[in-house]
């Protein structure tokens, strides 16, 4: 099979770090490979080139001396098979032949004499060393075919040794005379090497297990509604636009967007939110998430390897399977252990026998030198750091793209915030029309923004739409890069941003002084200011002025203090004016923020910080984001932001929650550390080791047990990492205290009449009514919003729930208008209900 893209290639039989530095030679040397990693810990390689061809690349694989096949696209690593004997069956086997052997050892210091006879302990020894070692002798003849060698052949040639150097004694022993024998060496450390490698698997399974946790989001079925009847398929079988029924109870079975139902959805496992997310007709769902009381409706829009959970699992796969550029070394120091460790052993045979004439006690401590190094303590010790650091984070809503942001993140001295969507909720809401006619001036602003996409457009048309207010149609509409839009409305030139695009169409000089104002009251108050101009008889007219309102993230002042306790240093960059960003940052204790940032300067602002010393990261959410996180030493990306800014950045944070900044910081110093651990462990041990072997002051027996147990303490100290937890979040109540902004609604603007006078406001009987808000989490949020519905209707009674968003209401105001009031006060209505 022919790609341009990288796969996946799972191999077997992988030992150590030098099995992953022989497999990488090989891919390397086929033809279009661009570039080879091995992950010892997955036991899968990942390639990267053009015109890749599969069978060449399993060819490869398979002439160094190990099993590939193609990895399944879009699915974790396979579980070990359930079925015949267990995994652990060899070692209890090599076990119980050992023991006999060892005892007579154990017990001679206590003055009993239990020594086996020769030919009984050829009879313990020869399953153990040829059949239930025979792993070792397959490996490493594997190594010597195609020129190198692994931690198995160093195994097979000193327990071999070991071994038939207690045959010949036996052989060769007069009748009668009792012979050194030491199958108990081989036979031992073939026990100790197997249990060793048993516990390593059981271990590098657990590294795996946020794979497969978000693996088990996935439900292997789904229930369609065509013509009118419900059908359950696979899941293989779903298609995107096929409408899918979600029970209560059930997990979603693919993305999709809810077309009838009201209900909530629990995503704590795909974003670490622990509170159930209000979703109804129109709202986006992920899949995976499990549904609460409701039964939905939902249109498929992204099924297979297109879902979020499929692309969060690809994420998670790539970074485990990433090299951080510390194994740079490990990699360098493989390439030469074993043909070092084999002449060490050379040397301390030569060097023993010819000095002494031992040549028997100078064989056991050449066979000491290589049963004790350990080469997979090296392959291990970073993979699986990264493994289980990278799987925790994901488990709590952090996902790490690559390795080396994973490495570069704990060093991080300056954090760059964007502004809006950032540090702000990120949902602007108009809360002034200011200007002589404010229905025509809403007019004319929705008419030439109602094909955008902005936060800003998006404001007006809501706002336009819930006012009843008629949008005509708007021609030749263009985005004017960093100071507006421009549009013809009924045959005249609209314009709409701010006091730049006045200057550049010659209407920034003789403003309306009450507008003027108006635009710096609005500006001194931290709001973002929109000026409207319109062509009028080969002059430009300003016609009024809309002011934004954004709320500031409760959490976003905590998130700015912790990681200033962290020695990290927070900055704010924002396109907003300078009276907008002034007042967010003086909010969260910001004492840096530069203002009016063009898209295009916020990635040379990075790299100014970076050119000062210290590595920068960039957290943003937006296109006009990417550039800067790129140009970061680390980008973190906000998930519900742009696929641009989402693909660029190395983290990805799931919830829209600043902390986690704090939180991805901290779970990449721990991560470090354990790498640190890992390999500092590795190499002392190897280093300290072989030089004790060589000197005689070890045997075989012991050597043995500690190669084991070096493997195995690298994969445990990693898997500490599974009890990481984020930091504990500060109380809500006085974070939306000290920093909720409380926007002033909107006034009502009059509705128009048939005859062109406005029409009274009539007031019903009371009616009950509940809808559903989001973003509510303290008492001043239920003021807020109860202040909200009495402003329509004084006699209103409101009852909110803030664990479940619901809020009881029992008022003659209409409900269309209730639900106006709250979202303009800033807590969107998802669900409304008479």
């Amino acid at each position: 099979m022919d790609s341009n893209e990288g796969l996946d290639i799972d191999i077997a039989g992988m030992t150590c770090a030098s099995c992953v530095a022989r497999v990488e030679k090989a891919l390397n040397a086929v033809p279009g490979v661009q570039g080879a990693s091995v992950n010892l810990a997955t036991e899968r390689a990942t390639v990267r080139g053009t015109g890749l061809d599969t069978g060449a690349l399993v060819a490869a694989v398979e002439r160094a001396g190990y099993a590939a096949t193609p990895t399944q696209a879009g699915r974790p690593a396979p579980a070990p098979a359930s079925g015949g004997l267990p995994t652990w069956w060899p070692v209890a086997a090599a076990a119980l032949l050992s023991i006999p052997l060892i005892a007579p050892m154990l017990l001679a210091p206590f003055g009993i004499d239990l020594m086996l006879p020769g030919w009984l302990q050829l009879l313990l020894a020869t399953p153990v060393q040829f059949w239930l070692g025979a792993r070792f002798y397959r490996a490493g003849w594997k190594a010597v075919r195609a020129g190198a060698g692994n931690m198995d052949l160093l195994v097979a040639i000193g327990t071999s040794a070991a071994y038939f150097l207690s045959l010949y004694q036996l052989l060769s022993a007069p009748a009668g005379a009792t012979p050194h024998l030491y199958f108990e060496s081989s036979a031992v450390v073939v026990t100790l090497v197997l249990l060793g490698k048993w516990l390593e698997g059981r271990a590098k399974h657990q590294t795996v297990a946020a794979i497969r946790a978000l693996e088990a989001l996935r439900p292997s079925e789904a229930i369609v509604r065509r013509d009118g009847r419900d059908t359950t398929i696979s899941l293989d079988a779903l298609r995107a636009g096929d409408l899918m029924v979600v029970r209560p109870g059930e997990r979603v079975p693919a993305d999709g967007r809810v077309v009838d139902g009201a209900s909530h959805l629990d995503e704590a496992l795909l974003t670490g939110e622990s509170l159930p997310v209000a979703k109804g007709a129109g709202d986006r769902v992920t899949g995976g998430a499990v549904n609460g009381e409701g039964l939905l409706l939902v249109e498929a829009t992204a099924v297979g390897a297109d879902s979020m959970l499929a692309r969060i699992i690809r994420m998670v796969e790539d970074a485990q399977a990433a090299k951080a550029p510390i194994q740079r070394l490990v990699d360098r120091v493989s390439a030469v252990f074993v043909p070092v460790v084999l002449l060490i052993s050379l040397v301390t045979l030569l060097a023993w026998g010819l000095a002494t004439g031992d040549w028997q006690g100078a064989l056991l401590n050449a066979v000491a030198v290589q049963v004790i190094a350990c080469p997979c303590a090296l392959g291990l010790a970073t993979p699986t750091g990264i493994m289980v650091g990278t799987g925790a984070a994901a488990r709590h809503g952090i996902l790490i793209k690559d390795a080396e942001a994973l490495e570069t993140a704990h060093a991080l001295r300056t954090v760059v915030f964007d502004k809006t969507g950032t540090l702000t909720a990120g949902r602007p809401q108009v809360v002034a029309l200011e200007g002589n006619d404010p229905r025509t001036l809403l007019a004319l602003a929705a008419a030439v923004q109602q094909g955008s996409a902005h936060p800003l457009a998006r404001a007006v048309t809501d706002l336009a739409a819930a006012r009843d207010v008629a949008v005509p149609p708007a021609t030749a509409a263009a985005a004017l890069p960093g100071r507006g839009v421009r549009a013809d409305v009924d045959g005249v030139t609209v314009w709409l941003g701010n006091r730049r695009l006045l200057d550049e169409i010659g209407a920034g000089t003789a403003l309306p002084p009450a507008l003027v104002a108006a635009s710096e009251r609005h500006e001194a108050a931290g709001r973002t200011v929109s000026w409207l101009a319109r062509a009028r008889a080969g002059t430009v007219a300003v016609e009024g002025v809309l002011a934004f309102g954004d709320r500031i993230k409760p959490t976003s002042r905590a998130a700015v203090a912790r990681l200033r306790d962290l020695g990290v240093d927070c900055m704010m960059l924002s396109g907003d004016n300078e009276g907008s960003a002034r007042a967010v940052a003086q909010s969260l204790g910001l004492s840096r923020w530069i203002a009016q940032v063009q898209p295009q300067d916020k990635a040379d602002v990075v790299r100014g910080l970076m050119g000062k010393g210290g590595k920068v990261a960039m957290v943003g959410d937006g296109i006009n984001d990417a550039p800067a996180l790129a140009a970061a030493d680390v980008g973190i990306a906000m998930a519900g932001g742009t696929d641009v800014a989402l693909h660029t950045a190395g983290i990805t944070l799931m919830r829209g929650d600043p902390l986690l900044v704090a939180d991805a910081i901290d779970i990449s110093d721990r991560t470090w550390r354990k790498i640190r651990q890992n390999l500092a462990w590795a190499f002392v041990y190897n280093v300290v080791g072989i030089p004790v072997a060589a000197l005689g002051l070890l045997n075989p027996v012991l050597a043995g047990a500690a190669m084991a147990l070096s493997s195995v303490s690298v994969v445990t100290n990693a898997l500490l990492l599974r009890r990481w937890q984020p930091a504990p979040r500060p109380a809500l109540d006085a974070v939306n205290e000290d920093l909720t902004e409380e926007l002033p609604a909107l006034p009502a603007l009059p509705p128009i009449s048939t005859n062109g006078a406005p029409a009274p406001q009539a007031q019903g009987a009371h009616t009950m009514y509940e809808l559903t808000v989001e973003d509510m989490s303290c008492g001043h949020c239920v003021g807020r919003v109860t202040k909200s519905v009495q402003a329509l209707d004084q006699d209103a009674k409101v009852e909110v729930d803030l664990p479940t968003k619901k809020v009881r209401i029992d008022s003659r105001a209409d409900l269309d208008r209730i639900a106006e009031a709250i979202n303009a006060a800033g807590y969107p209505v998802t669900a409304k209900h008479a």
